[in-house]
């Protein structure tokens, strides 16, 4: 793996976890590294002090490889955004824990908080249903949802946050702007 981008990788990795973004074993980062190929954390790592070894390449038409099997549970979801999305060169999948939470008694995030409001205006909340089913529907259902609205975020009520983009730290500045606006609002007792 490049030795830049593995820097950058286990610096946000290292940040997401310290903000409680990431759960012990929860969680995934991954960076596309070609047109059909990307690295994403393997599963059952800790994301906090993750080294070179907790990550894998795959590529995206070739499930049969063993590598899947290594892999983190959202790599089909990652692989599915890659694949629909030519823009997306980062994505996430974290469990802010306000956020989150706020997803359960709301059907939109408004921020009321001005660098909430300013860069976000207003998050809806995507209700996935039936959990029973949620893993098999869940790569198609997230990466459909970006193919058919202009947003770089997708909040799924009381999963979590996917979010990607072509700038690994913008990616996680907007994710820490959302959490942030979503404890303010939690704090303030506001439901939109």
């Amino acid at each position: 793996m490049d030795a830049h981008l593995l820097q950058e990788l286990q610096h946000i990795s290292h940040s997401l976890f310290t903000k409680n973004y990431f759960g012990v074993f929860h969680g995934s980062l991954s960076a596309k590294t070609d047109i059909h190929a990307f690295t994403i954390n393997k599963k059952e790592i800790i994301l906090d002090e993750v080294t070179e070894a907790g990550f894998i390449r795959l590529t995206c038409n070739s499930r049969q490889d063993y590598r899947w099997k290594e892999a983190s549970a959202d790599a089909q979801i990652h692989s599915e955004i890659y694949q629909s999305i030519p823009n997306a060169k980062y994505i996430s999948y974290t469990m802010p824990p306000y956020t989150t939470a706020y997803t359960f008694n709301n059907s939109v995030i408004i921020p009321k908080d001005y660098y909430g409001y300013s860069v976000l205006k207003e998050i809806p909340i995507y209700d996935p249903g039936n959990f029973k089913d949620w893993a098999e529907r869940a790569p198609h259902e997230i990466a459909n949802y970006f193919e058919k609205n202009n947003t770089h975020l997708l909040l799924i009520k009381g999963f979590g946050l996917i979010s990607y983009d072509r700038d690994l730290r913008e990616m996680v500045k907007t994710v820490a702007i959302l959490e942030n606006s979503s404890k303010l609002l939690t704090i303030n007792g506001i439901n939109n």
